[in-house]
């Protein structure tokens, strides 16, 4: 009797776990259906500059980050692998993966847990990698300061500088009106466990977005001494920020009107 009710509970486990499993895969895929939907129809995203993009070796895509939930991460990332015919590496934060259908989306996109390296491995290898240095800052931000980019983390530019890879400079406008940040509610964001927990609007706006893909900025040779080396990602880091800061001003004034 107790090896028949094993039997059942083992048999009743695998069940719930593949129960677990198309849930999650068709969840996925609703998911996926709706970002097309809000790229293509109710964002009416252009994208420009693809030519941009190295089509073999090694880059490092960096963005501007903005807009209340960091939707911008999965806009940018689809409409980036959607269009070019090679992988896309994303280091993202862990309480992205905490989420069971975008978490899990995300990873299928390209990303993978925040490390030190920021994709060294993937760049060695040839690859590309995105990154937002401005991290949940850029997030943070309230929407009177929307399109002023944050200070950026240096830590790509030195990844790029090990690697010989160039900085490849991305603006992307449209999220700050999409989810505009009015406030915080701190109560909510302890409760969930998030850095920050945003007011802003339930469902998104119907902003325009453009996603501009600029020109390489070259890695510098890689110096022999470590201060050298970190003095050479610093510069790096302050190029790439400026040419991302330029482009979305640029951009921004492209806009006929931020909305329909």
């Amino acid at each position: 009797m107790s090896e028949s009710v094993t039997d059942v509970m083992v048999a009743g486990a695998a069940e719930f776990r593949y129960a677990k499993e198309r849930l999650g895969e068709a969840g996925e895929g609703v998911w996926d259906r709706l970002l097309d939907w809000l790229m293509d129809e109710y964002f009416r995203l252009e994208i420009a500059g693809l030519e941009n993009i190295p089509a073999d070796g090694p880059a490092v895509i960096v963005a501007n980050h903005s807009g209340a939930w960091g939707l911008d991460a999965f806009v940018l990332v689809k409409s980036l692998t959607r269009n070019l015919d090679r992988p896309l590496h994303v280091p993202a934060a862990s309480m992205v993966f905490r989420f069971p259908v975008i978490g899990s989306h995300a990873r299928k996109l390209g990303a993978f847990p925040l490390d030190p390296t920021l994709g060294l491995e993937h760049l060695t290898a040839g690859d590309l990698v995105g990154v937002f240095p401005e991290g949940i800052s850029g997030l943070e931000k309230p929407f009177r300061s929307r399109y002023r980019l944050r200070p950026f983390s240096p830590g790509f530019a030195a990844t790029a500088v090990q690697a010989g890879a160039p900085v490849i400079p991305v603006s992307v406008i449209g999220a700050e009106e999409t989810y505009p940040k009015l406030g915080d509610i701190p109560a909510l964001a302890r409760l969930f466990g998030l850095p920050y927990f945003p007011l802003t609007t339930l469902l998104p706006l119907p902003a325009k977005w453009l996603i501009t893909v600029g020109e390489p900025i070259p890695a510098p040779p890689r110096p022999e001494s470590y201060s050298d080396r970190k003095a050479a990602a610093g510069r790096l880091c302050g190029q790439a920020q400026e040419a991302v800061q330029s482009l979305v001003d640029r951009e921004r004034r492209r806009r006929e009107t931020p909305f329909w």
